[in-house]
């Protein structure tokens, strides 16, 4: 049915028989929708105090990239690289993990187009892989695989360049240099060559992006010396250390002792069950991403479980959601759009990923979590990869219910979760279509 004359004339006079939308207008034109609904009680609720926090480095910053899984990775592990090495405060090369990323992702992506030579190019599935092949999200698992393959290092070992600190241009040309090498791929697949020449081929392809990405990135050092001085302003040497000896020795984690825990209330992702996500991940050869779905207060209960060991806690969320960046605070009820707007958006966290409205789009760390005196959480401290100007210095706080409508994931060790949870991982794991939102934040840009 169209819209007529008359429902606009209906439109009007409802409008503006109610002077309060004129306020709201007049305020909405000049500071926007959220300010205009910004709940000035928000801030009460927030004092940056904790009852319960882990140690944790300086405030990065991922600047003009997508690599918040990473600063959130990595700013997780060096708290036990702090303490082993004493200091107050340590940051890894998050250009180096960076690198690495884009080679095998890249790799992944054409090994995804030859495996899918057979299927048409207009397949919901190929055109699926050609839209994002190599952005700069990720999963933990996925970077837990690049931990285990090669190491990490400290930041002056592998410093930030141009194109690690803004990588749109980079991702543009790498886009459209693997979009090419897939088009070929295609081509060589429809004149005949084997599956096994298109491996040949895609070696010399894989060079070019090697080479780009030494050009971009710098090289990545095979070894490297670290000079320090620790917290008693004693001075330190490691000498010729590989970034595999250097993970294994100042962050000596058992990777595989590390869990992800989703929570996705829909109805085609039973709790106590473990999921992946085909075509998604990073190192060919790793073993896939893997989340056990679990309610809300799972993921919670580990985290506090883990804070309170002194263990700061890996977490993806959607994080554009209620949030008032200038304030560092996440906060359910941050805007009041009812009142500006005569009525809230109404749907539930499981209506959100069914229906689009929300999806993972950002990691960051729990370094700390407020308990009331039942031992119930109220708020969370969070630590954020954006800089030192917003929230307190960088340190953000969300309230709880903020966690249950838009927070999706946790990573924590295996001790930390109860065995009715864990024992999915004993079972077949459940494969997501690419597309599912539960892979989203991979494709963050």
């Amino acid at each position: 049915m169209k819209i007529t004359r008359e429902s606009l004339a209906q439109y009007y006079d409802k409008y503006n028989g109610n002077p309060t939308n004129k306020a709201v207008q007049n305020a909405i034109a000049k500071v926007g929708i959220n300010k205009s609904s910004v709940d000035n009680n928000m801030t009460r609720r927030h004092n940056f105090v904790f009852s319960h926090e882990t140690e944790k480095g300086d405030i990065t910053n991922q600047k003009s990239s997508g690599r918040c899984w990473m600063f959130a990775a990595l700013n997780t592990a060096r708290v036990d690289t702090m303490e082993k090495l004493n200091v107050k405060t340590f940051e890894f090369s998050q250009n180096y993990t960076l690198f690495w990323d884009k080679l095998e992702k890249s790799n992944y992506f054409l090994d995804s187009m030859i495996e899918t030579v057979d299927e048409p190019l207009n397949s919901r599935l190929v055109q699926h892989l050609l839209k994002d092949p190599v952005q700069d999200g990720g999963q933990w698992d996925m970077f837990s695989g690049i931990l285990a393959k090669y190491g990490a290092v400290p930041k002056s070992a592998m410093p930030e360049t141009y194109h690690s600190a803004n990588t749109r241009e980079l991702n543009q040309l790498l886009t459209a240099k693997l979009r090419d090498f897939a088009a070929k791929i295609r081509k060589s697949h429809k004149e005949g060559k084997q599956k096994e020449e298109l491996i040949d081929q895609k070696e010399d392809y894989l060079y070019f992006v090697y080479a780009l990405l030494v050009k971009t990135l710098g090289e990545v050092p095979e070894s490297f010396t670290y000079e320090y001085r620790d917290k008693d302003e004693q001075f330190h040497r490691i000498s010729d250390i590989t970034p595999q000896e250097f993970f294994q020795k100042y962050v000596a984690w058992d990777l595989e002792e590390r869990i992800s825990l989703i929570n996705a209330p829909t109805e085609d992702k039973p709790f106590g069950k473990a999921y992946t996500v085909k075509y998604l991940g990073t190192i060919k050869e790793a073993q896939p991403i893997r989340y056990v779905n679990a309610p809300v207060e799972a993921l919670k209960k580990a985290a506090v479980k883990s804070i309170k060991d002194g263990e700061p806690v890996w977490f993806g969320c959607d994080v554009g959601k209620m949030l008032d960046r200038e304030a560092g605070i996440m906060d359910d009820k941050a805007y009041d759009y009812k009142a500006t707007l005569g009525e809230p958006v109404e749907l539930t966290k499981a209506q959100r990923l069914d229906y689009g409205e929300s999806l993972l789009t950002h990691a960051m760390v729990f370094v700390g979590v407020d308990l009331d005196d039942e031992g119930n959480p109220v708020k969370w401290k969070v630590e954020n990869s954006w800089g030192d100007k917003n929230g307190d210095k960088g340190v953000y706080s969300m309230t709880d219910k903020w966690f249950d409508e838009y927070n999706y994931q946790v990573a924590v060790k295996r001790k930390y979760i109860d065995d009715k949870w864990l024992n999915a991982l004993q079972e077949p794991v459940v494969e997501l279509e690419p597309w599912d939102p539960m892979g989203a934040l991979a494709m963050v840009q």
